[in-house]
């Protein structure tokens, strides 16, 4: 079957991640136990990854749950923003903006409350087609209807769609779906990968 669209995930594929930037540092500056900060997060009223609290109230969770001031809080925000973007995998974003006319081209990822906002200055909107983001149609991978939604949302069959995430999990769930779906270890072989895949169907 002809592939007719590619999906990627965000970070951690898209994205580099580099989690020396948060929370470990964000703590020892505020003078926490490691943990606190996301541990500081358990009290919030449903799941941000489904939409279901919105980003000012993890903000007002954090600095009620750990006791910090409004510049604090705002400090605070501004590290989790800044890894939670990362740097984009330019050799990756490429790759994946070249695909268009082609094939079609889309995001799915599990999201935080303010992801899409957040994520514009890689211009990731530019190069896609669809962005599924889980906070904002509550739905998160692996769950399958979330596969579901983004392929009725690209018009295509679910054997013609490769998929690229970097947690296991994710790609078996796409698998089972119908995704051929590729888990990502490293850019060059991610990319010779799908590449195969599109070759031969």
């Amino acid at each position: 079957m002809t592939i007719k669209a590619v999906v990627l995930d965000v970070g951690g594929v898209l994205e580099v991640v580099d989690d020396d930037v948060f929370p470990a540092p964000a703590e020892q500056r505020l003078g926490l136990e490691p943990g606190r900060i996301l541990g500081g997060l358990a009290a919030l009223p449903g799941d941000a990854i489904l939409g279901q609290v919105s980003e000012a109230q993890v903000r007002d969770e954090w600095q009620s749950s750990l006791g910090l001031d409004d510049e604090q809080a705002d400090e605070l925000m501004a590290d989790f923003w800044r890894w939670y973007v990362g740097t984009p995998d330019r050799a990756l974003l490429d790759w994946f903006a070249a695909q268009r006319p082609a094939r079609l081209t889309a995001i799915l990822s599990n999201s935080a409350p303010g992801a899409r906002e957040a994520e514009r200055c890689h211009g990731f909107e530019e190069v896609a087609d669809d962005i599924v983001y889980s906070h904002e149609v509550g739905l998160a991978k692996p769950d399958p209807a979330a596969y579901a939604l983004a392929t009725r949302r690209l018009g295509v069959e679910p054997g013609e769609v490769v998929f690229l995430d970097d947690v296991e999990a994710n790609v078996e769930a796409a698998r089972a779906y119908g995704w051929h779906a590729v888990l990502h270890v490293a850019t060059t072989t991610s990319i010779g990968e799908m590449e195969r895949i599109i070759r031969t169907g």
